[in-house]
This record gives structure tokens, C-alpha cells and sequence, in this order.
């Protein structure tokens, strides 16, 4: 692990108070009243230079850019080692999964016919336990909560919004349309482009855009993951909230007002509100009608089911909005884990906070060919192995924290979805096997009936679902396609083993999804 580097005074009140000692001097890029007498007040009399914003922060940058580098990229692990991805199995989890694994190909070995139907109702039971879970959530999610009103007589808070890019630069100009949509006072907004130092053709078309976001530039050094990248950029979040967004996103224009009053409706413990999620180009073909629905139901019935029971809730790719004290007292975003978002949700709950559903969307770009969105999901199911693995490496620490109840809705929802990708393919395999048995050579009992009954009731449970799903939003010309969601399924398996492959093989790769090829 990085060790922290030394600093002349406290690189966080530089930050926030805009200051930099130089010499017997001081730099400062806030020449307010109020800031000198701070400055006065906790450094003593000194010669103040005023420098514009980015001239200070590329001096501070210049001074401790290995500090915020490693705070970026160790930052959660020297807090929270118990909670961080970098180690990505501990050892009482490799002996416990090894000896499981060697106790099943034992007993197939030693008694293969009863083996094979024990571990096949053991997949069975878990993959339909999955399905009924999904399926109460989207029953406790039909009524939605009312949003809060906006109360205008009170003064509105500054806003950091965060929007990591790595060869974006296609997507700029419309990036920048979506942000100036927004209605917020622009004054109060503080936006921040955040970049790899070696993306020169992004930086080169962000500066030609000629608009007031602030580019930070992030260095070379640990994982080059989306959460590294905000980590570093966190350090210079001047909001009371802070948003990060994609590079495609298209928000409505009203969410950051309704996230501010969502806020302040409710208990301080809400640290983090997500915004709904969908696409913009749902209907341009098979796979993208089929990942709306898929999002329709996650982000209209899955994740507010969790809101309505209170138990931990995994946080979409975007639109989380976060009361920016407490994502920095929990040490920011994991660096290593590559779906940073459902991690951090979890976390937040282990630590005491609480997640919620804001009614707001935000719209994405769906992956249009089956190799994009197969990167995509299976660096996703990679993500949810490694928060399974974190956050399971103390069970009776995640009970006590969560609740039993939280601790089950993690197994289900987390677990689950891991379970469903990987175990869908052989219990089909399974039960098909078991029938042609069953029909050739006359075999009686429960054999062909144990595989199949969890199989069949979920997938027919979850078809329903996927019918239903879009009817939420009034897209009910996308019903019809929920009855192909088995196809759908096949796909989200694929992704399953690759994901597991790539956990194993490269478990810190983050495989970047090409924005700007929707029609």
C-alpha cells in the first residue's frame, strides 16, 4: 500500500480555504473578507498574493500531486482495509470457497447421481429465491413516494458535479449542451471535467469548448479505473453536494434542484440519493430495447423495493448525488473495484448511512452492438463478485451493521444476480439432461423435476416482470420484447464468465465503453 506523502501544512484546508504558503508569503485565489481574516486568523500576518483559481491549483497540484495521488488510489484502504477491493480474496475466503468446491467434486466423485441432484436443487432453491425477491421488491415499489417540494426562499447551495472522461471527446458538445440545460445558477455550479493526463486529444477538446468547467487533470499511477479518477478529483469538490454523471448523460433539468430539496426533507444519515436511469436510444434495436427494460426494472421497481425495506441499496454507474463531507469521511470511492457504484452503496450502509431513491432520471446511451454491452456487463458482474468478496469477508460484522434483514437482501440482490448469470446456463443444461434420461432410458423419482422447478417458475416469473417493467414509464410498445428476455438471459450468462475469468486473470481492468455511436 501507498504511504502518504508529508505536507507543509493540511493539503485539504489548501483546497477548500484556496491558500498556499510560498515563502514567508501566502497564495491564496480568495480574496473575499471573510477568507483573509480566516487566513489571518490561522496563519498569522503574512504578504498575500492573489492568483486566479487555476493558477493556485496548478501550483498546489505541482507541490502535492503524489499525496493527492495516493489518497486517490490508498485513501480507502488505509481507512477501511476490511472494506477495499485491492486485495481481492483474503485468504479465510480462499480456504472456505476451496474446501467447498472440493467437498462437491468429492461427493460427485463418490456418489455422482445423488450429488448431481443435491447440488442441482441447492442451485435451483437459490436461483428461484432470487427470482421471488425481485419480484416482491417490484410489488413494494408500485406506489412512489412523493418528491419533496423545492422550497425557493432558501438559499441554494454550491453544486460539484463530476464527469470522469476517457477518450470522450466525440461526446463533448453534447456533454456540455446536457450541463447547460440544467437549471441551476451557474455561478453556483462547479463543474469538473476529469481526465487522464495522457488523454491529449479530450483535454485538447474540452479547452476548444471555451466553457467555465474546471479540467482536472488525473496522473498516471494505480488502476486506471473511473473511481480512481473521481477519488482524485474529490479533493477538489468545492459543493455542499456532489453528482457524478457519464459522459453521454442527458439529466432532466429540474434534478438538481429536486435532489437539493430531497436532501433537506431528509434525515442527515441520507448521504446518497440515485437518480433513476434509462436510455435515449432504447429503440433502436433488439439488445437496446432489451437493456431498457432491464433498467426499467432495476431503477422502477428493484432499487425503490430496497428504498421501501431500508436495506443496503448498490448505487447505478451515474447519477448518485452525495452529501460531499460524508463521501469524503468514508473515504471516497473504491479505486480498485470496477463497479465502484454498488460497492460504495454497501458501504455506506456498513458505516451507518443510508441510500434513496430520487424521482429523477437521467438518460444514457445503451451499448448498440453485443460486444460493447458484453464488456460492459461483464466488467458490471465482475464489480458485484468483488463487492460480494469485500464486503463478505466479515459476515458477522455486515449482519450486526445491516440488520438480518439487510444481510439477506445483500445475499439475494448481490449474491443473487452473480448466482442467477453463472447458474442459468447448467441448470438448463441440467434439466434438459434429466428429461432426455428421464424419456430414454425410463428413470423415475424427482430427478428431471428438482433442476427444473426453480428454473422454470423464475424464468417465468422474471419474463413477467420484463413485461411489465416498461409500462412504468409509458413505454408500452417495449412490452412485447420482455418475452425474449430468456435470449436476453443467455447474454447476461456470457458476461457472468467473462466476468469471473477477468476476476481472476485481471481482476483492476476496466473495459471502456464507446460512447457517441447511437443514432
Amino acid at each position: 500500500m501507498g504511504q502518504g506523502a508529508s505536507r507543509d501544512e493540511d493539503l485539504s484546508l489548501c483546497l477548500t480555504r484556496l491558500f498556499l504558503r510560498q515563502g514567508d508569503g501566502v497564495l491564496t485565489a480568495d480574496a473575499s473578507s471573510e477568507n483573509r481574516a480566516w487566513l489571518t486568523a490561522h496563519l498569522g500576518p503574512h504578504a498575500l498574493t492573489i492568483l486566479d483559481r487555476d493558477a493556485l491549483l496548478a501550483r498546489l497540484t505541482a507541490r502535492h500531486g503524489d499525496a493527492l495521488l495516493d489518497e486517490a488510489v490508498f485513501g480507502l484502504a488505509r481507512r477501511f482495509p476490511q472494506l477495499s477491493a485491492q486485495t481481492v480474496i483474503t485468504r479465510p475466503q480462499m480456504i472456505f470457497l476451496g474446501l467447498f468446491a472440493g467437498l462437491g467434486m468429492a461427493a460427485l466423485a463418490l456418489a455422482p447421481v445423488p450429488a448431481f441432484r443435491a447440488i442441482a436443487a441447492l442451485l435451483s432453491l437459490a436461483f428461484a429465491a432470487a427470482g421471488i425477491f425481485r419480484a416482491v421488491l417490484a410489488i413494494l415499489a408500485t406506489q412512489r413516494r412523493p418528491s419533496p417540494a423545492f422550497a425557493g426562499g432558501r438559499a441554494l447551495p454550491t453544486y460539484t458535479i463530476l464527469v470522469p472522461l476517457y477518450r470522450e471527446a466525440a461526446v463533448l458538445p453534447q456533454l456540455t449542451r446536457s450541463l447547460q440545460a440544467l437549471d441551476y445558477p451557474p455561478h453556483l455550479l462547479d463543474i469538473k471535467l476529469v481526465m487522464e493526463a495522457d488523454d491529449g486529444e479530450t483535454i485538447a477538446a474540452a479547452r476548444a469548448l471555451g466553457v467555465p468547467f474546471e479540467i482536472v487533470e488525473v496522473p498516471a499511477g494505480g488502476p486506471r479505473t473511473k473511481p480512481k479518477a473521481a477519488n482524485y478529483a474529490l479533493a477538489f469538490a468545492r459543493g455542499e453536494y456532489l453528482v457524478v454523471y457519464d459522459a453521454e448523460d442527458r439529466p432532466e433539468p429540474d434534478q438538481l434542484r429536486k435532489a437539493v430539496a430531497t436532501f433537506r426533507a431528509s434525515p442527515r444519515r441520507t448521504a446518497c440519493l440515485q437518480a433513476r436511469l434509462n436510455f435515449f436510444n432504447a429503440h433502436q434495436n433488439w439488445l437496446t430495447r432489451m437493456f431498457a427494460l432491464d433498467y426499467a426494472l432495476w431503477f422502477e421497481a428493484l432499487l425503490p423495493g430496497l428504498d421501501r425495506i431500508g436495506v443496503p441499496i448498490p448505487l447505478g454507474g451515474t447519477s448518485n448525488h452525495f452529501r460531499t463531507a460524508v463521501l469524503r469521511a468514508i473515504g471516497g470511492w473504491d479505486a480498485f473495484n470496477v463497479t465502484e457504484d454498488a460497492d460504495i452503496g454497501i458501504r455506506l450502509s456498513q458505516l451507518g448511512y443510508r441510500v434513496s431513491m430520487l424521482d429523477s432520471t437521467t438518460f444514457e446511451e445503451a451499448p448498440v452492438t453485443v460486444g460493447a454491452w458484453l464488456k460492459q456487463r461483464s466488467r458490471w458482474l465482475k464489480g458485484y463478485m468483488q463487492t460480494w468478496l469485500v464486503h463478505m469477508r466479515d459476515p458477522a460484522a455486515l449482519m450486526r451493521r445491516t440488520g438480518l434483514s439487510g444481510f439477506l437482501a445483500f445475499q439475494l440482490f448481490i449474491g443473487g444476480g452473480v448466482v442467477f448469470a453463472l447458474a442459468n446456463p447448467p441448470l438448463w443444461i441440467a434439466f434438459l439432461a434429466a428429461l432426455l434420461l428421464h424419456r430414454t432410458q425410463g428413470a423415475s423419482g424427482p430427478g428431471a423435476i428438482i433442476p427444473g422447478a426453480g428454473l422454470l417458475a423464475c424464468n417465468v416469473l422474471l419474463t413477467w416482470l420484463a413485461v411489465l417493467a416498461p409500462k412504468r414509464r409509458g413505454w408500452d410498445e417495449l412490452a412485447p420484447y420482455g418475452l425474449t428476455v430468456i435470449a436476453y438471459w443467455g447474454l447476461v450468462s456470457a458476461a457472468g464468465y467473462r466476468g469471473i475469468w477477468q476476476l481472476i486473470t485481471r481482476p483492476f481492468f476496466w473495459e471502456k465503453t464507446v460512447h457517441g455511436v447511437a443514432k
